[in-house]
Protein backbone atom coordinates (compact mmCIF):
# COMPACT_ATOMS: atom_id res chain seq x y z
CA UNK A 1 0.00 0.00 0.00
CA UNK A 2 0.86 3.66 -0.07
CA UNK A 3 3.39 4.67 2.57
CA UNK A 4 1.91 6.46 5.53
CA UNK A 5 3.86 7.51 8.60
CA UNK A 6 0.69 7.90 10.66
CA UNK A 7 -0.53 4.38 9.77
CA UNK A 8 2.95 2.88 10.15
CA UNK A 9 3.06 1.72 6.53
CA UNK A 10 6.48 1.98 4.92
CA UNK A 11 10.16 1.32 5.38
CA UNK A 12 11.46 3.58 8.11
CA UNK A 13 15.01 4.23 9.35
CA UNK A 14 15.06 1.50 11.98
CA UNK A 15 13.55 -1.01 9.56
CA UNK A 16 16.03 -0.08 6.83
CA UNK A 17 18.90 -0.53 9.28
CA UNK A 18 17.59 -3.95 10.34
CA UNK A 19 17.67 -5.20 6.73
CA UNK A 20 21.46 -5.22 6.76
CA UNK A 21 21.49 -3.33 3.44
CA UNK A 22 24.38 -0.83 3.60
CA UNK A 23 23.40 2.81 4.06
CA UNK A 24 25.10 3.83 0.79
CA UNK A 25 22.79 1.53 -1.18
CA UNK A 26 19.77 3.11 0.52
CA UNK A 27 21.17 6.57 -0.25
CA UNK A 28 21.69 5.67 -3.90
CA UNK A 29 18.21 4.21 -4.30
CA UNK A 30 16.40 7.03 -2.52
CA UNK A 31 18.22 9.63 -4.62
CA UNK A 32 17.52 7.61 -7.76
CA UNK A 33 13.83 7.31 -6.86
CA UNK A 34 13.41 10.86 -5.59
CA UNK A 35 10.18 12.27 -7.00
CA UNK A 36 10.04 15.44 -9.04
CA UNK A 37 6.66 16.59 -7.76
CA UNK A 38 4.64 13.43 -7.37
CA UNK A 39 4.63 10.51 -4.97
CA UNK A 40 7.16 7.80 -5.62
CA UNK A 41 6.49 4.09 -5.42
CA UNK A 42 8.81 1.85 -3.42
CA UNK A 43 9.18 -1.86 -4.01
CA UNK A 44 11.76 -4.33 -2.76
CA UNK A 45 12.12 -5.82 -6.24
CA UNK A 46 12.82 -2.37 -7.72
CA UNK A 47 15.42 -1.68 -5.01
CA UNK A 48 17.16 -4.94 -5.95
CA UNK A 49 16.88 -4.24 -9.69
CA UNK A 50 18.26 -0.68 -9.46
CA UNK A 51 21.06 -1.80 -7.15
CA UNK A 52 22.09 -4.60 -9.49
CA UNK A 53 21.61 -2.87 -12.84
CA UNK A 54 22.37 0.78 -12.18
CA UNK A 55 24.75 0.75 -9.25
CA UNK A 56 26.65 -2.51 -9.59
CA UNK A 57 26.63 -3.08 -13.34
CA UNK A 58 26.97 0.49 -14.60
CA UNK A 59 29.28 1.79 -11.89
CA UNK A 60 31.28 -1.44 -11.89
CA UNK A 61 31.65 -1.27 -15.67
CA UNK A 62 32.79 2.37 -15.48
CA UNK A 63 35.38 1.57 -12.80
CA UNK A 64 36.63 -1.46 -14.73
CA UNK A 65 36.98 0.56 -17.94
CA UNK A 66 38.81 3.36 -16.14
CA UNK A 67 41.18 0.85 -14.57
CA UNK A 68 41.83 -0.84 -17.92
CA UNK A 69 42.49 2.55 -19.54
CA UNK A 70 45.02 3.45 -16.84
CA UNK A 71 46.74 0.08 -17.20
CA UNK A 72 46.83 0.22 -21.01
CA UNK A 73 47.99 3.80 -21.46
CA UNK A 74 49.75 4.71 -18.20
CA UNK A 75 51.36 1.50 -16.99
CA UNK A 76 48.86 1.06 -14.17
CA UNK A 77 49.66 4.39 -12.49
CA UNK A 78 47.52 7.50 -12.67
CA UNK A 79 49.84 10.28 -13.82
CA UNK A 80 50.14 13.58 -11.98
CA UNK A 81 47.63 16.10 -13.24
CA UNK A 82 48.96 19.23 -14.88
CA UNK A 83 46.33 21.96 -15.04
CA UNK A 84 46.32 24.49 -17.84
CA UNK A 85 45.06 28.05 -17.40
CA UNK A 86 41.76 26.96 -19.04
CA UNK A 87 41.46 24.07 -16.58
CA UNK A 88 41.94 26.44 -13.65
CA UNK A 89 39.31 28.85 -15.00
CA UNK A 90 36.86 25.98 -15.43
CA UNK A 91 37.49 24.73 -11.87
CA UNK A 92 36.99 28.26 -10.52
CA UNK A 93 33.68 28.55 -12.38
CA UNK A 94 32.51 25.14 -11.17
CA UNK A 95 33.40 26.16 -7.62
CA UNK A 96 31.27 29.30 -7.92
CA UNK A 97 28.34 27.31 -9.31
CA UNK A 98 28.60 24.66 -6.58
CA UNK A 99 28.63 27.33 -3.87
CA UNK A 100 25.51 28.93 -5.35
CA UNK A 101 23.83 25.52 -5.61
CA UNK A 102 24.65 24.80 -1.97
CA UNK A 103 23.27 28.20 -0.89
CA UNK A 104 20.02 27.54 -2.77
CA UNK A 105 19.67 24.11 -1.13
CA UNK A 106 20.16 25.71 2.27
CA UNK A 107 17.51 28.33 1.42
CA UNK A 108 15.04 25.60 0.44
CA UNK A 109 15.75 23.72 3.68
CA UNK A 110 15.35 26.89 5.75
CA UNK A 111 12.01 27.72 4.09
CA UNK A 112 10.77 24.13 4.45
CA UNK A 113 11.73 23.99 8.13
CA UNK A 114 10.46 27.46 9.08
CA UNK A 115 6.84 27.46 10.21
CA UNK A 116 4.81 30.40 8.97
CA UNK A 117 7.30 31.40 6.26
CA UNK A 118 5.66 32.07 2.93
CA UNK A 119 6.81 29.32 0.58
CA UNK A 120 6.08 31.11 -2.69
CA UNK A 121 9.20 31.94 -4.67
Amino acid sequence: GKFSKSRGVGVFGDMAKDTGIPADIWRFYLLYLRPEGQDSVFSWSDLMLKNNSELLNNLGNFINRAGMFVCKFFGGTVPDMVLTADDKRLLARVTVELRQYHQLLEKVRWVAESPGVEQGW
